[in-house]
């Protein structure tokens, strides 16, 4: 008894060999087998003059590309799909472009991978979006009106900023809304010692804008006003 199951578990496991070895041969060449389609994502690199123009909304990092070749070389560009050299796309006229012209990039595409066919970037519209790079420099005031000082307490000494004006960078139509002067405020309540203090400069906060410090040092002298002397 023992010894006929012992021949079927061996017959079994020659079956399940076969059936094994014929799968992987029938695998292997399908692979080579040309004919296949493929959508990947390959990485894009934009080419503009950045010192000139700035994108205002974020530029893509990769494509959707359909793609044809044998088995081997789909299977390889879908396992390792940002191991690829990134596809040029020049920006010729920044100010005009508001649409990534999809023919020319398949024909990029098509320059740089020489293994697979290149058929069509799947999508229909890509937009794009640049402005003039534009720098201001603004003026740091600081706000004297409105320290709050201890009573009998006053400022004894001029107020110095540190930096006391910013470079500004960014999207030409953002910057010139910027005003020429920003109040520098103290949020410190009822001072009565000088004061030395680094304050964020939130005004600024926003991603497109690039600015020469996000912090601006303060500092002046506080004195007490002493009463008359009696006579």
């Amino acid at each position: 008894m023992n010894s006929t199951r012992r021949k079927r578990s061996v017959q079994l496991a020659k079956v399940v060999l076969c059936l094994g070895v014929a799968a992987v041969f029938w695998l292997l060449n399908a692979l080579n087998k040309p004919g296949y389609t493929l959508n990947v994502e390959y990485p894009i690199h934009f080419v503009y003059n950045d010192s000139l123009y700035v994108p205002t909304s974020p530029l893509p990092r990769t494509v959707m590309v359909n793609v044809s070749s044998d088995g081997w070389g789909l299977l390889r560009h879908s396992w390792l799909p940002f191991r690829v050299d990134p596809v040029d796309y020049v920006v010729a006229n920044p100010l005009q472009a508001s649409i990534i012209n999809t023919s020319s990039l398949a024909a990029a595409l098509a320059e740089q991978v020489k293994k697979l066919r290149v058929n069509y970037v799947v999508a229909d519209t890509l937009d794009m979006h640049f402005d003039k790079r534009l720098t201001k420099t603004v003026q740091l005031v600081a706000d004297s009106l409105h320290i709050n000082l201890a009573p009998r307490y006053m400022v004894s000494s001029v107020i110095n900023l540190t930096p006391r004006t910013l470079q500004v960078e960014g999207p030409a139509q953002l910057v010139r809304g910027l005003p020429d002067t920003v109040l520098v405020r103290i949020p410190r309540k009822r001072i009565m010692d000088n004061y030395d203090e680094e304050l964020p400069l939130n005004p600024f906060r926003h991603p497109l804008l690039h600015i020469s410090a996000d912090r601006v040092t303060v500092s002046f002298e506080v004195g007490e006003l002493l009463s008359p002397a009696k006579p």
